[in-house]
């Protein structure tokens, strides 16, 4: 029986060629393809600016650091991610908190962050940062995150390492700048498009584009206008900051572009099969995750949470009997062990807690088809009853 993952790459022969190509060109690290991927991301999210590195988190700990994030600053995110969204912030010695979700679109609460700030405002508090974290390729309320960020002075860092693809109410794609300082995506190779391992920082800044890829590589340069003496010569760079080795390949930067070429078609093929999702599991004992306005999901993940928590654990088990590898997005992050080590407690933030209860990830790419989709349903009746 062939076991159904999940989350898949989805990889054809125009892929493969443009990594032959690369191979066979004179670069495989850093080279042009790099530049041809920032230019086309950018260029999809009409963000302006786009840095290229290693992995999301890279690309998450390097726009914290852009904006200024450090000890004695606090970033809040969403406690239902990945730990990423924390951890950038503490690998800049920052502190963490966390703001609830909405129990039905499973973002951070727009709602529940005005009514943390209005608390931390008159405590003398506020955070520096806010990620909001696009949860399953589901937007966040970024209009109204954008709004308090006005009011009371906090930096956006939108973690859309779920959401290529995706589009806010207005129709603007995910990335544009419209509503955060940085937008960062993930290539991964379950995500919505891949370069193995990779990730993506875009804004309409070009300091803080300056500042990233400065950081991305050593903190090294090799403009002139930017060292302390007269270069020596040709081959002369200065260190200017202390930087980390975050770069991207060419390789990978290879395949991003020809991925990206694809990711319209990808993004409608999730699209599709999220939709018959809703109508074959319509009258089974779970809900859906609801839809922030008028945004568009890119789709990066199909979450249902049943409706008797108590059974979560038994169904999963019977999926993977069955050949179904589902899986569990996410865990709250503020009870990892690291986390409970700063002082987060069970019942902080209840609407998180509640939603992982009963959390559910069905299988959900492109190749899966409707056949594919049809098991995966069979397999889910046989499990809940």
């Amino acid at each position: 029986m062939t076991t159904i993952p999940y989350g898949r790459q989805n990889i054809d022969e125009s892929d493969v060629a443009a990594v032959v190509d690369a191979l066979r060109s004179e670069w495989l690290t850093q080279g042009p393809a790099i530049e041809r991927f920032e230019a086309a991301a950018a260029a999809y999210c009409q963000s302006g600016h786009a840095v290229a590195v290693a992995n999301a988190t890279a690309a998450l700990h390097l726009a914290c650091r852009a904006v200024g994030l450090g000890p004695g600053d606090t970033l809040w995110t969403s406690p239902n991610t990945f730990v990423a969204s924390a951890n950038a912030a503490r690998y800049c010695g920052a502190k963490v908190d966390f703001v609830d979700i909405d129990p039905s679109t499973y973002n951070l609460s727009a709602d529940a962050l005005a009514a943390k700030l209005a608390l931390a405002e008159r405590a003398g508090c506020l955070p520096a940062v806010v990620t909001p974290v696009h949860f399953g390729g589901q937007p966040c309320d970024m209009p109204a995150i954008a709004a308090l960020a006005r009011r009371y002075g906090f930096r956006v860092i939108e973690d859309a390492s779920h959401a290529i693809g995706a589009c806010y109410d207005d129709g603007a794609m995910v990335g544009s700048g419209a509503f955060s300082d940085i937008c960062v995506f993930s290539f991964h190779a379950v995500k919505i498009i891949t370069t193995g391992e990779g990730g993506m920082a875009v804004t309409k800044d070009p300091e803080l584009a300056a500042c990233m890829r400065l950081l991305r590589s050593h903190g090294i340069t090799r403009d002139a206008a930017r060292m302390q003496q007269v270069p020596d010569g040709s081959w002369y760079y200065e260190q200017v900051d202390l930087g980390f080795n975050y770069r991207m390949t060419d390789l990978q930067a290879s395949l991003g572009v020809s991925q990206l070429r694809r990711l319209p078609e990808f993004v409608a093929q999730r699209t599709s099969l999220a939709k018959r999702y809703r109508a074959l599991l319509a009258d089974f004992p779970l809900s859906f995750q609801s839809r922030q306005g008028a945004t568009r999901s890119a789709w990066h993940l199909f979450v249902v949470r049943l409706d008797d928590a108590t059974k979560r654990r038994a169904v999963f088990d019977s999926l993977v009997k069955d050949g179904i590898r589902a899986n569990v997005h996410y865990i709250p992050v503020h009870l990892q062990p690291y986390y409970r080590s700063l002082g987060f407690q069970p019942r902080d933030f209840p609407a998180a807690e509640a939603y992982y209860r009963g959390a559910l990830t069905l299988p959900l790419f492109p190749a899966l088809g409707e056949a594919g989709q049809d098991r995966v349903v069979d397999a889910l009746s046989r499990a809940l009853a």
